[in-house]
């Protein structure tokens, strides 16, 4: 929590009432909690709030959405980097973040406390979200083997295909089964093949 009267720069701010946020929703839900409540938590005014997140509430909550999601890419690309072939690094992306929300305990709570929240983050509401995030932190990876216009069209298609099986699993394909997902890849998604290697010398 933030003392009162403590003077910091808008970044410091910034990241305190994020925390605050992501406490307060762990604790209530997205549809329970209120600006009020964060203040509260970081020890901020409403002023202050609003003057680093102009326009509160939305504003806020996109902010925390995002941060989320940057750190999940962030954990994600750290496994997956130094890929020697493209159908090496889309099967390990697939296969890690697969298992990443399959053990994500806060995704979990969220599920629980907020289904209709939370479900609309990972699918209608927030799948341009998801797929944005991602082509920031994928794409420079994916487009050693292929265009950019490519890898932007490969990620997107890497993203949908692992938030539609987390969902919904299928009986018949695991996309933690590395086997499976590496088959898959290698007959359905273009370029795997034929780029094999870095394309980089």
């Amino acid at each position: 929590m933030v003392t009162k009267g403590t003077t910091r720069s808008r970044k410091d701010l910034e990241f305190a009432i994020l925390d605050s946020a992501r406490a307060c929703v762990d604790a209530k839900g997205f549809d329970e909690v209120t600006i009020d409540d964060v203040c509260e938590h970081a020890g901020v005014s409403r002023a202050t709030l609003y003057r680093v997140f102009p326009g509160g509430r939305d504003v806020l909550f996109e902010a925390l959405r995002v941060r989320g999601l940057e750190e999940f890419f962030t954990v994600l690309r750290a496994n997956v980097e130094g890929a020697h072939s493209l159908e090496g690094l889309l099967t390990r992306c697939v296969v890690v973040a697969t298992t990443e929300l399959k053990h994500d305990e806060q995704l979990a709570v969220m599920l629980a406390t907020s289904p209709g929240e939370t479900l609309g983050d990972l699918t209608v509401n927030g799948m341009s979200r998801i797929v944005r995030v991602a082509t920031d932190f994928f794409v420079p990876l994916v487009k050693e083997f292929v265009s950019e216009d490519e890898a932007r069209v490969i990620v997107e298609l890497m993203v949908r295909l692992v938030i539609s099986f987390f969902l919904a699993p299928s009986p018949t394909f695991d996309c933690t089964n590395e086997h499976q997902v590496q088959s898959f890849i290698r007959a359905y998604v273009p370029h795997t093949t034929s780029h094999n290697q870095r394309s980089r010398s």
